[in-house]
């Protein structure tokens, strides 16, 4: 197998945009190189030329989403970035009493951290009032880990101990040293498979979207279209949430901010 090349990098860093509307820099060589070379050997192909060739063919579909997935950058973990839920659970709780269902979309929620970290605050604000979280991502791989619900204790270190108690069970045995989330909450969590970057499916209207810590991967244009396409199931009124080095200043004239990272949606 040959090395990745300049060519060929550009071909890749051409792709996962067309996918996924992602900018990957110049810089990423060696991270595509080393996440796609297992491909390359799986396939019997000696350069990432004739494995691009292979993914632009049409004829491997699957093949495409694998490397959409091992190309996409998946960090998160529980209570990321903490006062978005703490303003979350103020507007959970002064919505008590309410018979609409209070409906918050994970946009990007990678493995699940941030729905679940979303449904434990709705579930000790809200309890058996309607409520459900969506939570949705390009990559199928992170959402399978998503539904099994399943993470090991030191990725649980960021949840409150209360939370803790509450809503995770703690693993015996073969699941020594992990947790799983209760059932209960599992069941008021759906996740989707959604391409940011086209069509959206219908979703429904939501009272909260949290799109956090993506967005640095995308254009300006890019940005525009996406939060266009998201800002259409955001309730009137409704919040916006980015992550806290990330702004909607030029990129969108329908939300005003409220504080750092957080955006109102016009009445």
């Amino acid at each position: 197998m040959t090395p990745i090349t300049d060519q060929e990098l550009a071909l890749f860093r051409r792709f996962i945009f067309e996918a996924a509307g992602i900018t990957m820099s110049e810089q990423k060589k060696a991270l595509v190189e080393g996440r796609l070379s297992k491909r390359l050997a799986l396939h019997g192909l000696d350069s990432f030329g004739q494995y691009y060739k292979f993914l632009t063919s049409g004829e491997h579909p699957d093949e495409v989403q694998v490397a959409v997935d091992l190309l996409t950058t998946n960090e998160t973990y529980f209570f990321r970035e903490i006062k978005h839920f703490e303003f979350l659970r103020e507007k959970a709780l002064a919505a008590r009493g309410r018979s609409e269902t209070f409906r918050v979309w994970s946009a990007a929620s990678s493995s699940g951290e941030e729905a679940f970290s979303i449904a434990m605050v709705l579930a000790d604000c809200l309890g058996d009032a309607p409520w459900e979280v969506l939570g949705s991502d390009i990559s199928s791989r992170v959402l399978a880990g998503a539904e099994r619900a399943l993470y090991t204790m030191e990725r649980g270190r960021h949840i409150p101990e209360a939370y803790l108690k509450r809503y995770c069970m703690k693993g015996h045995a073969e699941f020594e040293g992990s947790l799983l989330i209760q059932r209960a909450l599992r069941n008021r969590v759906s996740f989707r498979q959604i391409n940011l970057n086209g069509a959206l499916p219908e979703l429904g209207q939501f009272d909260f979207i949290f799109l956090r810590n993506v967005m640095i991967y995308f254009s300006d244009d890019t940005k525009r279209q996406v939060v266009a396409r998201l800002l259409a199931p955001l309730k009137r009124n409704g919040y916006f949430l980015v992550g806290h080095s990330e702004s909607l200043n030029d990129i969108s004239s329908a939300v005003k901010p409220i504080a750092p990272s957080i955006y109102r949606r016009a009445g």
